[in-house]
């Protein structure tokens, strides 16, 4: 069995891992393994070069092409167009490992063990950076067990509740983002059975559905169509039908005006009250304004008691797991600042329940 992370322990391993060592991602596509190493890369000013083996059809592409030094008689290689040749480190993410040919491979084999290439050394302070797919959907190159042996190997798995702080960060669609609060089960497809071009559903994929329907107030056929061409058959389906049929409660409208929206919750079952739970928290964990996240917290106060008070025990306990959860740590920080009482009251109600 390999080792999970997922994106916050993904950072850290980023963070403590010293830049002689290579790190493989292992994972399915489109959950985002590249954009993390970017921009987490990208905020230390260090630039990442992504090379994509998979597209590499001669070693050229890796170690340059031969040239005759006339001034010493002997053939040299002349840098590929990637090489740093100002002295400064980069991050070098080798993407689609194992779907290159063998002669790459044994190209990167010396790259990674010894940071050369053709008798130049990147320069010092760089990293190398893998990502792989796994799965019997993918067309797949066997890795050299010594290759593999050069690398610190993690498995990428990602939450669906990362994905959701993401999403709110960068202004997806707030009818993908109910969905999927809702469904996440579609955010990352299983491995798919059918041979071809079937379209299954990943997290870009649901991106660019944000991007198609932003402009649009209203689902039809023809944009199921055009989502389905995206995510495919079943998920655009599930998609259009909660678009048409949702009309579960907002959280902003849970901490902002709770009194008036109160009674809407009387009739919310437990598959409905535990997304709103994590859109509460998603909504502190990202609000920067102290006089709102205090408005905020004050509503959640209000609906902490509605909930001890209607006794929904089970949406108590998936309060207290969010809270106890590493994923929101400012919107703990904001909660036990603003109203210590609150997580008192959590504390209390369970005892009380296991008494």
């Amino acid at each position: 069995m390999g080792v999970n992370v997922n994106v916050t322990e993904l950072l850290h391993v980023i963070e403590l891992t010293p830049c002689h060592q290579n790190i493989m991602l292992v994972g399915k596509h489109g959950i985002g393994k590249s954009r993390i190493i970017a921009d987490f890369f990208e905020k230390q000013g260090k630039p990442v070069i992504t090379l994509f083996l998979g597209q590499m059809s001669d070693p050229g592409d890796i170690i340059g092409l031969p040239a005759l030094d006339a001034t010493v008689g002997k053939t040299d290689f002349r840098p590929p167009w990637w090489f740093p040749l100002d002295g400064n480190p980069i991050v070098l993410f080798l993407d689609e490992l194992n779907r290159a040919r063998p002669e790459i491979l044994q190209c990167v084999m010396d790259l990674t063990l010894n940071k050369m290439l053709a008798g130049k050394k990147l320069p010092a302070g760089s990293q190398i950076i893998s990502a792989v797919n796994e799965g019997e959907e993918y067309q797949l190159t066997d890795l050299d067990p010594a290759l593999v042996s050069r690398f610190n190997v993690y498995y990428f798995v990602p939450s669906p509740a990362e994905w959701l702080l993401w999403a709110e960060r960068n202004n997806i669609d707030k009818r993908v983002v109910a969905f999927i609060e809702k469904n996440s089960d579609v955010l990352d497809s299983e491995a798919s059975i059918d041979a071809g071009l079937s379209k299954t559903p990943d997290r870009r994929a649901w991106e660019r559905v944000s991007q198609i329907i932003a402009p649009l107030d209203h689902i039809d056929r023809i944009v199921e169509k055009i989502i389905a061409g995206v995510v495919g058959n079943s998920a655009a389906l599930k998609f259009a039908l909660f678009t048409r049929e949702n009309t579960g409660l907002n959280p902003l409208l849970i901490l902002t005006h709770f009194e008036q929206n109160k009674q809407r919750l009387e009739n919310l079952a437990i598959h409905e009250l535990t997304p709103l739970n994590e859109g509460c928290f998603r909504m502190i964990e990202l609000e920067r304004n102290q006089k709102k996240v205090k408005g905020y917290v004050s509503n959640l106060e209000h609906y902490i008691k509605w909930l001890i008070e209607n006794k929904r025990n089970e949406v108590i306990a998936h309060w207290a797991t969010l809270y106890q959860s590493s994923a929101y740590p400012q919107a703990k920080v904001a909660i036990l600042s603003n109203s210590p009482s609150i997580f008192q009251s959590i504390v209390g109600f369970i005892k009380d329940i296991k008494i």
